[in-house]
């Protein structure tokens, strides 16, 4: 039997919960997923009484980076970008891993045959950096548009084959000429840009944001006619993830997802 939540702050918006309750009955596992709010400096605590019982946790803002302090046994993945969204009871101790990176890969994968030829990514903390992983290749360029210039170190060990650049905190032109740009800030860091977009890009806007949605960008990018792949994607992909590190199960990985995607937008 699974037994995991989700922790993180704040928490209450989390689609988490129903995502993964939806997937258990789908497979017809026998588990329990909940939420608990977590804030940053508080992930030990909280950890200090769960070590049995429990099959693990999935983590979300604040504590992705705060977790590598904590976890035991940690992923190569992870010790690259610095970022974990997935803690595993093994052994009497915890696993940490991140399935963010491949829910970036697997949401893009479903509407894209090749991979993007440029990237941009807009943001450059924990999720930047999956995202970067993610895309990394011998064959694509990434750019990163932000304002933390003490983020760049971090940003640039994510990867490994691509060429990197930073770009200044402001709207260019150079944004409609990427394959694939991606946000990675808070809800309404990029509803400035919104208004600044006249012209019909090139390629996919992916946004990590789910809630609310479409956001003012998003909805800007698509009334261009131009594509968007939601967070609702991402957080998909990146929670069935989840569910074959919490079950140990192989599954037909697309019919589940078309099965989530229909759960989750019901009202």
């Amino acid at each position: 039997m699974i037994n995991a939540a989700v922790l993180g702050s704040p928490i209450s918006h989390s689609l988490s919960p129903r995502l993964h309750m939806s997937a258990y009955k789908y497979l017809k596992i026998s588990g329990h997923y909940d939420s608990f709010e977590v804030p940053a400096g508080s992930l030990h605590e909280f950890l200090s009484d769960k070590s049995n019982g429990w099959t693990g946790f999935s983590l979300t803002m604040p504590l992705k980076e705060e977790v590598l302090s904590i976890a035991e046994v940690i992923d190569p993945l992870v010790k690259r970008i610095q970022s974990g969204n997935t803690l595993i009871r093994k052994d009497d101790s915890w696993s940490l891993y991140s399935t963010d990176v491949l829910g970036f890969q697997n949401a893009w994968n479903l509407e894209n045959s090749s991979k993007p030829k440029s990237v941009l990514i807009v943001g450059s903390g924990a999720t930047a950096r999956a995202a970067a992983a993610a895309f990394d290749d011998a064959n694509t360029s990434i750019s990163v548009l932000h304002r933390n210039l003490e983020r760049e170190e971090s940003m640039q060990a994510s990867v490994k084959a691509s060429g990197m650049k930073f770009l200044p905190w402001q709207f260019t032109n150079d944004l409609y000429k990427f394959d694939l740009v991606i946000n990675t800030t808070p809800k309404a860091v990029l509803d400035s840009f919104a208004q600044e977009l006249t012209q019909k890009p090139i390629g996919t806007f992916f946004d990590v944001i789910y809630n609310p949605w479409p956001t003012q960008f998003a909805s800007a990018w698509m009334k261009t006619g131009a594509p968007v792949i939601s967070g609702l994607d991402l957080l998909i992909a990146q929670g069935i993830e989840q569910i074959k590190l919490f079950s140990g199960m192989d599954f037909d990985e697309h019919e589940l997802s078309t099965y989530l995607k229909k759960e989750l937008t019901s009202k």
